[in-house]
């Protein structure tokens, strides 16, 4: 949940809380007043009117009164809700207003009847000729149902007042917490920027108010200039690394082939142990020419020191290549397909792309093993595809096959771990990718084969001409 919802919606529970504790406080203070000024009327009213009940010359009728002598008369108080009843003590009917209820003989001077409050008040009728006439109550009575119905509006009115002022400290605590968490919301904006441009440059938004989102935005900033000037200095000094591999490199071919020169001419003249010796440290000589080579080209392209590039011939280079590693093919069947395909790029790089690629299939294959190369146009663009059926990339390789220096289980000695890496450099500078593919079931169900698979823009000074093939 949002921290703007999170504080609103703790602010207006806090003032749900508190608005119903006032709410039961004054809806029981107003209720208990209503029911206590509704007795008080209730009792004055029987008052008054046990003095308003008068009576004239009563005459005797057996043993009892004439009732007619009793004034006012009670049709008065006919309003549909109030009761007035005359009765006896034992609760005989006497006299009562039209509407009228049974509330049973007297007992209480105040009491509750059948959902009415009953007041009960004794007439004093006069003697007539020494004869006593029997004792009459006055029974007023009115409904509970007018103060209740009351009380349950009034309640009704405080749950309203309670749930709208819930509501509006709701939106209103919204509104400050939108307000409070704008600058944050800023912050988080020009954070996930830098996050997707990966910019240290790009500034912090400066908040105008002096608070802890200020201090926050000032940290922000002033971390983000220290990570820039930290990315400064880090990609000086690796351009300077790289300048200084691309050169190291480059310097180091010269005297590489005077030294393999010296050595070819020295393992001539030799014979014997000398001959070994000298033809041993020839082929470590060239080794080290070809790393040193395979670090340049590395090197030039972290520098993206990119060489001319020329309408070049894909499958012209893959003959090449083909012939190259023909005579270390030891056993292996190579076949390749190679269809006239123009692309802009340097030769060399090219031709150590295809060279690599079939070299890696031969030296990972047992004798026997097939090995197709073959290049051709598909939809605009010039796909090389190098394949064999041997035992194919272990899975725990198949993630950082092109990285550098990632050598196979037995692989120490005879590779640097460079090729492959030298192949995607090279097809990443020609504006092209290179992916290896899943390999093929065989019979048994098991993967067999590697399939790598370069694919390169083709050239747009050349059309291209399919269906010459080599091979």
């Amino acid at each position: 949940m949002p921290i703007r919802w999170r504080l609103a919606g703790g602010s207006a529970l806090l003032t749900l809380v508190i608005l119903c504790g006032f709410a039961g406080a004054v809806g029981g203070l107003t209720s208990q007043r209503l029911h206590e000024d509704f007795e008080r009327e209730l009792r004055d009213a029987a008052d008054l009117l046990r003095e308003k009940i008068t009576y004239t010359a009563p005459v005797p009728y057996m043993g009892g009164l004439n009732l007619d002598g009793l004034e006012p008369d009670l049709a008065f108080y006919e309003d549909g809700s109030t009761v007035v009843r005359i009765v006896t003590r034992e609760g005989i009917l006497l006299k009562s207003t039209v509407h009228t209820k049974d509330f049973g003989p007297p007992r209480k001077r105040s009491a509750e009847e059948d959902g009415y409050r009953v007041e009960t008040r004794q007439l004093r009728p006069p003697v007539a000729d020494e004869i006593v006439p029997l004792p009459l109550y006055l029974q007023y009575a009115r409904p509970l149902a007018t103060v209740d119905a009351t009380v349950a509006r009034l309640r009704l009115f405080l749950t309203i007042g309670v749930l709208s002022g819930a509501g509006l400290a709701l939106l209103a605590g919204l509104m400050v917490a939108r307000r409070a968490m704008a600058p944050i919301t800023e912050l988080t904006a020009t954070a996930r920027k830098i996050e997707q441009t990966r910019d240290p440059a790009e500034r912090i938004p400066q908040v105008e108010a002096d608070d802890e989102v200020a201090e926050l935005a000032r940290t922000l900033d002033g971390m983000l200039h220290a990570l820039d000037a930290s990315r400064a200095e880090t990609e000086d000094a690796l351009r300077r690394q790289r300048e200084f591999v691309a050169d190291a490199s480059h310097e180091l071919r010269t005297p590489l082939t005077s030294v393999l020169a010296n050595l070819e001419l020295l393992a001539e003249s030799l014979d014997g142990e000398q001959e070994e010796a000298a033809n041993s440290a020839l082929r470590s000589s060239r080794r080290m020419r070809r790393l040193v080579a395979d670090l340049l080209l590395l090197a030039r392209h972290d520098a993206a020191r990119q060489a001319p590039h020329t309408p070049t011939d894909l499958g012209q280079v893959l003959v090449e290549a083909a012939a190259e590693v023909g005579v270390i093919a030891d056993g292996h069947d190579v076949s390749i397909e190679a269809n006239r395909a123009i692309v802009d790029g340097a030769r060399d790089e090219l031709h150590r792309l295809t060279l690599n690629l079939m070299e890696n299939a031969i030296r990972h294959t047992p004798p026997g093993t097939q090995v197709r190369a073959s290049v051709e146009c598909v939809d605009g663009s010039v796909r090389l595809i190098v394949e064999d059926d041997g035992p194919g990339v272990p899975a725990e390789l198949r993630d950082r096959v092109f990285e550098r220096f990632v050598r196979g289980v037995g692989d120490r000695g005879g590779s640097s771990g460079l090729g492959l890496s030298i192949v995607h450099a090279v097809a990443e500078s020609h504006g092209g990718t290179v992916t290896i593919e899943s390999p093929t079931m065989n019979g048994a169900g098991r993967a067999r084969g590697t399939r790598f698979a370069v694919q390169l823009p083709l050239s747009h000074s050349v059309r291209p001409v399919v269906g010459a093939q080599a091979g």
